[in-house]
């Protein structure tokens, strides 16, 4: 499925630079929030502002952010951007050396335990947190019996799906619309 708004890696070093816990929090959060300054950044994930910005210049490096020098309001204040809003890479596409192979599987490891940890910490919240949005809040899983092609169908629709909600216009109705995370995952298994 090919966007212009996802970015197909294929390069592993461009892979380890996002696959950082940091790094690819600060990239959420950019995602969430937008264009920010280190100051921002640096409070809205409890870091100093030096790691951060340290972080950001190897993002920057893999072609992952840039700064946006138009916001700045004078030459001290650096904002920083995402690239694109989205990333895809298959371990396949690493096959051929060994080493880059090991940092897709690492990515794709680390990937899927910051998917698990943003669930398990909803579920470890508060009762008062959760109030408002219990009865919201979802988990589903099916078992389907599917060929490849229609995996990939179905990949297509949830990814489509998640994307027209994603880049909708928001209302300007004052209704309080907070960062939600939503992760799909379609793998053959086993029971």
């Amino acid at each position: 499925m090919d966007s212009p708004d996802v970015r197909h890696i294929t390069d592993s070093r461009v892979l380890a630079a996002m696959a950082h816990p940091l790094r690819r929090r600060l990239m959420d959060v950019l995602k969430v929030h937008g264009p920010s300054t280190v100051g921002q950044l640096a409070d809205r994930t409890d870091q100093a502002p030096a790691n951060v910005s340290h972080h950001l210049k190897v993002l920057a490096a893999a072609d992952l952010v840039t700064e946006a020098p138009e916001l700045a309001r004078d030459r001290r204040e650096r904002w920083w951007q995402l690239v694109t809003r989205g990333l895809r890479w298959s371990n396949t596409d690493f096959d051929a050396d060994p080493a880059a192979r090991a940092v897709a599987d690492a990515a794709t490891s680390l990937n899927l335990d910051r998917h698990v940890a943003l669930a398990r910490a909803w579920h470890a919240a508060d009762e008062s947190v959760q109030a408002t949005w219990n009865d919201a809040a979802f988990s589903t899983d099916h078992w389907l019996r599917l060929t490849p092609d229609e995996l990939a169908e179905l990949s297509h629709e949830m990814i489509d799906l998640l994307a027209r909600w994603a880049n909708r216009d928001l209302p300007d109705d004052g209704a309080d619309r907070r960062p939600v995370f939503v992760f799909v995952h379609g793998v053959p298994a086993r029971p």
